[in-house]
């Protein structure tokens, strides 16, 4: 039998988007998985959507309190009992063999964390930049200067590694995850195929890259304990690598 892919996804208000999320997942060739859904207090009828699908691998928890993306996460990944861990955001879709790619190539090739191409769209999911692509193999030196993994194209072997969970302190949460993981970890390696669709919704995108460069400065100084010039020499790198990255947006 397959092992068991442990979905994370943490939700807030996302009823406008979730049901095409949701379509992605049961659509997946690859059948033995959990979805472990946080919902981090929805004022609208997210939790509602939810629970009209009527499958025992849709496992849904809602939190008493508001605690972000983070925190979320943290509790769906305390829950999980699958080898695998995989990430999909309330607002991301997967293309049907997703699941059974990702998990085929770690298991042909014993590797520990994987990720692939992605497409990078408006809010009806119609592409706005080039695909996202997976062509460089990720170690910790070079995420310093790029975060080149998105949690909807990632996944990692618990069995091999064990569970990273996130910062619930910082806003760049992600990054930190994905530097601690591979702390521990010689590589990542890149699956070049687009197998999911990143939303890129406009109150994320307005923020611009200018407007979260101290988040991303205290990744290296809170969250990796690097000195003051060691940490202003990565956050410029960041924030020209990302310039670079979604520089058709800003023109």
């Amino acid at each position: 039998m397959k092992d068991l892919v442990s979905i994370i996804t943490p939700c807030y208000n996302s009823a406008e988007f979730i049901e095409e999320t949701i379509q992605s997942v049961l659509n997946q060739t690859y059948e033995n998985w959990e979805w472990l859904i946080t919902d981090d207090l929805s004022k609208d009828n997210t939790v509602e959507i939810i629970r009209r699908y009527n499958d025992p691998r849709i496992k849904l928890q809602v939190l008493e309190k508001n605690g972000g993306a983070g925190n979320a996460r943290n509790n769906s990944l305390e829950r999980a009992q699958g080898r695998y861990i995989a990430f999909l955001d309330s607002d991301d879709f997967w293309y049907p063999e997703y699941l059974e790619t990702m998990t085929d190539y770690m298991e042909e090739h014993h590797a520990e964390l994987v990720y692939c191409n992605y497409s990078r769209c408006n809010e009806q999911l119609q592409p706005v930049l080039k695909d996202f692509l997976a062509d460089k193999v990720v170690t910790f030196s070079n995420l310093l200067k790029t975060c080149r993994l998105a949690p909807v194209s990632t996944m990692y072997d618990t069995k091999r590694v064990g569970k990273f969970l996130f910062p619930v302190k910082s806003k760049r949460e992600d990054h930190v995850m994905w530097l601690n993981l591979l702390k521990v970890i010689p590589e990542g390696m890149p699956i070049n195929k687009t197998l999911a669709k990143y939303r890129m919704r406009e109150n994320s995108v307005s923020r611009k890259k200018k407007n979260i460069i101290k988040d991303q400065y205290l990744v290296y100084k809170d969250f990796m304990g690097f000195s003051t010039v060691k940490s202003l020499y990565y956050t410029a790198n960041w924030a020209i690598n990302g310039f670079l990255k979604y520089s058709k947006i800003f023109n």
